[in-house]
């Protein structure tokens, strides 16, 4: 049995990791790569190529909004931020992503 790349393992996950980026402060893109990289402590890579489709998707779906802004290194950058209709979905994400968690889980405790 081979592994599968984390771009797989990530692939389903990716819009509740921004979602819950963002929640917690306004970012550009790089940092929100960045911010997902250092919570899980290294063990979580979101490729620049995946994540800038997901922004475009959330924004398109209503959940995040941007605009422009500068970054702490004097550059212009678009900021993305949570949206109601972003932070409900969030809710909700999170309640199904623990759910098939313990589910998971429970599974792959059976002897």
């Amino acid at each position: 049995m081979t592994t599968r790349p984390q771009a797989d393992v990530l692939r389903g996950s990716l819009d509740l990791l921004v979602l819950k980026t963002l929640s917690l402060v306004p970012m550009h893109g790089w940092g929100i790569s960045q911010r997902i990289q250092q919570m899980s402590k290294g063990i979580l890579e979101v490729n620049q190529g995946s994540l800038y489709p997901a922004l475009q998707r959330l924004e398109k779906d209503g959940l995040i909004t941007s605009d422009w802004g500068m970054t702490e290194n004097n550059r212009r950058a678009r900021y993305y931020h949570l949206t109601a209709a972003g932070r409900r979905a969030l809710g909700v994400e999170l309640e199904s992503w623990k759910r098939f968690a313990t589910g998971l889980d429970a599974v792959l405790k059976t002897t």
